[in-house]
């Protein structure tokens, strides 16, 4: 039998920007990161995050890296 195993960190970066009231776009020209790539990481398709950006997302809406990574345990 096969399955898609979830991945047990859900990234929350939405979220956050709905709270600060900022868009994708705005927050990419401000960290310097393009939109494609934090993009794939607000929807949660990239394997990792560089400390680097995280500390520049952090940086940037005021908060902590919980407030944008979440874990979730897999219990199935």
């Amino acid at each position: 039998m096969y399955y898609i195993r979830r991945m047990a960190i859900e990234v929350k970066l939405d979220l956050v920007l709905v709270k600060k009231k900022m868009r994708l776009n705005d927050l990419s020209e401000r960290i310097g990161i393009s939109v494609t790539n934090l993009s794939l990481l607000k929807t949660g398709k990239v394997k990792g995050i560089r400390f680097s950006t995280l500390e520049a997302i952090c940086r940037e809406l005021d908060c902590q890296p919980a407030d944008i990574l979440e874990y979730v345990p897999d219990y199935i």
